[in-house]
């Protein structure tokens, strides 16, 4: 089914993107997080190195770029969230012509009486990103408009969060659990997250659940929900292995810290003087590089992870090395929240070196791996092996089909990971996973009281580094969080069909694990530590009307999707495709017919073809492969050669015909 075509004026990025008329006020940049009002009292926070103008109604922070704005708008009485978001646009921007792409309602919450979010429609070429929230207390509404610059805002992504999520009714104060006493988490408190997760699994249809809770240091239930496989009878238990994905940083983040204990790394001292192969960009960022940079989130290297899905599967661990040498930090060190797994991937690459120097490096990291951690935490049942992990008592993942149906997929996939598994690659079960966490909560004990790393390296870990959002920092390989008010040392992970989280709650000295093998998984795991929380100090009950808006906006998104790809696609422009691309450094792009159907490979992608017709006119291709991370390529010509273009938020990857 082809969407109709839609009028839209295109967007023009410029520095100085709002339009609105009686500026009261001159910019002012500020150096911290700032809190503020509106002229009608809603709270804010201007984000830290953003400017700020405002008027009677409308206030915008604009990035230090100056291509991105974050837009509050009091816009007062409306008919309902379109037409206080048209308002909004109106009194900020009176000649944006946005069409709406989807509006999606979310519960009251934060002292709002009513929450939507729209999305609008761009084209690839534009790349630009335009979304609006829209809230409403009594009869008054207020919108936050997010407009500019794709690129900054992936590099600014904290900043905008720290503004959503500052946005609050005049007077609300957020529920807070400081000073509480946590509950003991009595055989009936378990019972209340046992039901949770299965009515949680149920209604998002997860085929697999596995979790563990550990109250006092000790692990109090653990147990798995569901099947291994949708059609199987295999039911799920604790020690049914799962893809943990980026779960795994804070593992390869603990061997680091046993390394420092035995002398042989610091956590200040250059890579290159312990690995001196090690590259990054320039000469001088190379040489600024630290042991804890490489797992800090903070060196202001862009996400690139097309770069090795696009890749041909089998590359060796040492082409982490190779990417990381090709590639340059777009802001300082320490400056902004900036997640990249090739660099925990190098972390865990270089502990894998110093460890077995004579070793490649990729066996060497899994040694040191079985050997240092994996070995004294008793998980018995984890590893980087792929056809291990996928052996006996294993949770096949599961997606969704592109009519939003949820099915089994092959793994075949998440072999993309292997190469960088440091940062992601690892099977593990919920009874290991517990293992670990006990470890965190300890500060370096196993299971059997046994010292195996020392608490001073082991917290080092935990540190407060850049920002992600209000109330959440990134440490090494971790996220440190208040939620609530109460501390939760954390690091959830996501491939294609697995989603998985730990969460370690020092002060309580409580933990939980939750490992999940469906897409729709990932809706679950928030909620699970927002009812461990109301479990566990009498909170609001929130989590399970969380995961019910979740469901119908995973349903809502799918359906939207689908109405806009031709499937098959357009046979015209299939029509006009060449059959094989090239990017050189990354790989190839073949097109090809199977069982009377285009499909395209590209790296670890192989997948049927839709194409899309964008609000520009132009066309993309886009695979449809059920739960796989799918390409969406713009679809041009350079220099009388087909092109074939895929971006993420920083980066482009353009193919070009081979003749």
């Amino acid at each position: 089914m082809q969407r109709k075509k839609t009028n839209f004026l295109t967007f023009i990025v410029s520095l100085s993107l709002f339009s609105f008329a009686s500026v009261a006020s001159a910019q002012e940049m500020v150096s911290e997080d700032t809190p503020g009002a509106t002229s009608a009292g809603t709270a804010f926070t201007q984000p830290k190195d953003w400017s700020i103008n405002t008027n009677e109604t409308v206030t915008v922070f604009t990035a230090p770029e100056g291509d991105l704005d974050i837009v509050i708008v009091e816009v007062g009485a409306a008919g309902d969230a379109g037409d206080a978001a048209a308002k909004a646009w109106s009194a900020y921007d009176p000649e944006a012509n946005r069409q709406v792409r989807r509006v999606n309602p979310m519960r009251p919450d934060d002292g709002w009486d009513e929450r939507a979010s729209i999305s609008y429609e761009t084209s690839p070429a534009e790349q630009i990103t335009v979304s609006a929230l829209i809230l409403r207390k009594g009869d008054a509404w207020t919108v936050m408009i997010v407009t500019g610059s794709q690129a900054t805002a992936g590099k600014r992504s904290a900043a905008v969060a720290v503004a959503r999520q500052g946005l609050l009714p005049a007077g609300y104060e957020r529920e807070s659990f400081a000073g509480k006493a946590a509950r003991p988490l009595t055989s009936e408190r378990v019972q209340l997250l046992r039901d949770f997760v299965a009515e949680s699994a149920k209604t998002l249809e997860v085929p697999a659940v596995a979790i563990a809770i550990i109250d006092k240091g000790e692990v109090v239930w653990e147990g798995g929900f569901g099947v291994t496989q949708l059609g199987s009878k295999q039911p799920v238990n604790e020690h049914t292995k799962f893809m943990i994905a980026s779960s795994t940083k804070g593992m390869s983040t603990l061997l680091l810290s046993i390394l420092a204990d035995q002398g042989k790394l610091d956590w200040d001292q250059r890579v290159v003087d312990v690995y001196p192969p090690f590259r990054l960009g320039d000469d001088e960022t190379t040489n600024a590089t630290l042991i804890r940079h490489l797992v800090c989130a903070c060196t202001g290297l862009p996400r690139k992870d097309w770069a090795f899905i696009l890749a041909d599967q089998g590359a060796p661990a040492s082409d982490t090395f190779r990417q990381l040498a090709e590639t340059q930090p777009t802001s300082s060190f320490g400056e902004l929240f900036q997640y990249n797994n090739n660099m925990a991937a190098a972390a865990g690459y270089v502990g894998g070196a110093l460890t077995y120097p004579d070793m490649e490096l990729g066996a060497a990291f899994d040694k040191a791996m079985d050997k240092l951690v994996f070995g004294p935490l008793k998980m018995k049942n984890t590893t980087f092996d792929f056809a291990e992990g996928m052996r006996g008592n294993w949770a096949s993942p599961h997606g969704l089909d592109v009519d939003g149906n949820v099915a089994v997929m092959s793994n075949y996939f998440n072999q993309t990971v292997y190469p960088l598994r440091p940062a992601g690659g690892v099977f593990s079960t919920a009874a290991d996973v517990a293992h670990y966490v006990q470890s965190e909560l300890s500060k370096g004990l196993t299971p059997n009281g046994k010292r195996f790393v020392s608490e001073e390296n082991l917290l080092e870990r935990r540190e407060r580094g850049v920002q992600v959002r209000e109330n959440m920092w990134y440490g090494m390989g971790l996220f440190y969080e208040l939620h609530s008010d109460i501390p939760v040392v954390t690091h959830g992970g996501t491939l294609s069909g697995y989603h998985a989280n730990w969460f370690a709650l020092p002060e309580a000295n409580v933990g939980a694990v939750i490992l999940t093998n469906s897409d729709p998984g990932q809706a679950m795991l928030g909620p699970f530590l927002r009812r461990l929380l109301e479990v566990l100090y009498d909170g609001k009950p929130e989590a399970a009307a969380d995961v019910a808006e979740a469901a119908t906006r995973i349903k809502a998104q799918a359906e939207s999707r689908r109405q806009d790809l031709t499937i098959p696609g357009d046979p015209e422009v299939l029509a006009n495709l060449a059959e094989r691309y090239e990017s050189p450094g990354i790989g190839s792009i073949t097109i090809y017919e199977k069982d009377g159907a285009a499909w395209v490979t590209a790296g670890s992608i192989k997948a049927p073809l839709a194409t899309r017709t964008n609000p520009d006119g132009t066309v993309s291709l886009v695979s449809i492969g059920t739960g796989q991370i799918n390409i969406e390529a713009l679809i041009g010509e350079t220099d009388g050669l087909r092109t074939l273009s895929i971006r993420d938020s920083q980066n482009e990857y353009l193919y070009t015909e081979v003749r």
